[in-house]
């Protein structure tokens, strides 16, 4: 691309072989009306033909990006590859599974639009106000919500929801960390920023399977909001840094006998 992007779409993906190829141009369509758009797949180290078939689409999408991690890294790990690769300078996310809808975006790139920016980095998040999944993964996630919401404080009700939109340098500013995709409002509070929540749709999934179970997230919870929490009691990152310049040493003032000497002449 010759001209650098307004905005980066990013898409973690592991094993998504058979949606790759359509959400992908569904992404395309969607943002069609925004400006200068690009695509960053990233492969987290699929053992399918994810990468094949983002490949063989490559053509007919010469905004998209193909990143492959050389191993499984897990989901926050795709998000940050792809977000340093940006070259936009905002950057919006969603899951490769397809179950996010890509026509979201546009809401969630006018939501930021009309954000205060100056008063602290701005994070959008999609809450998505019905699930398509089973019983048992919405009981799952709604516990595991109101457990982080309740220690965070973050006011987020659906943390988990893969839509987000945000400035790239801002995303950057955080530490980076596994699973740190489910805490990012609370780590853009730690910064002084603030969420702005809009409501979004979400897709049953109809090709591939997923990549979480219920004990997958169990094992992990406790010891993500120790982490999480511990971190939030430290000093976060340092903003509104400057520079004084150093005064010229080669110039000299005008002693007042000098003056005084100009005066008489122009006189």
């Amino acid at each position: 691309m010759t001209e650098n992007p307004t905005l980066s779409v990013v898409v973690p993906m592991h094993n998504e072989a058979a949606c790759a190829a359509g959400l992908v141009a569904e992404i395309a369509a969607a943002s069609a009306n925004l400006p200068l758009v690009e695509i960053l797949c990233v492969d987290d180290g699929s053992t399918d033909d994810t990468s094949a078939r983002l490949a063989a689409v490559q053509v007919g999408f010469p905004k998209l990006r193909i990143l492959v991690h050389s191993r499984q890294s897990g989901q926050s790990a795709g998000i940050v590859t792809g977000v340093r690769a940006a070259r936009g300078d905002l950057v919006a996310t969603l899951d490769g599974d397809g179950q996010n809808d890509p026509a979201d975006i546009a809401k969630l790139y006018a939501a930021f639009l009309s954000a205060r920016p100056e008063s602290g980095p701005v994070l959008v998040a999609g809450q998505r106000a019905i699930r398509r999944d089973n019983v048992i993964r919405r009981l799952s996630s709604r516990i595991a919500n109101l457990v982080r919401a309740s220690l965070l404080g973050d006011g987020v009700a659906d943390t988990g929801c893969g839509l987000k939109l945000f400035a790239r340098a801002d995303f950057l500013n955080l530490p980076a960390f596994n699973h740190m995709h489910r805490y990012l409002p609370a780590l853009y509070v730690r910064e002084g920023g603030h969420v702005v929540l809009v409501p979004v749709g979400h897709r049953a999934r109809t090709q591939g399977i997923s990549k979480y179970g219920v004990w997958d997230r169990l094992s992990v919870a406790v010891a993500d909001l120790t982490g999480v929490l511990w971190l939030l009691r430290r000093p976060a990152s340092v903003r509104g840094v400057r520079e004084i310049e150093a005064r010229r040493t080669d110039v000299h003032p005008e002693t007042s006998a000098q003056q005084d000497k100009k005066h008489a002449a122009v006189a």
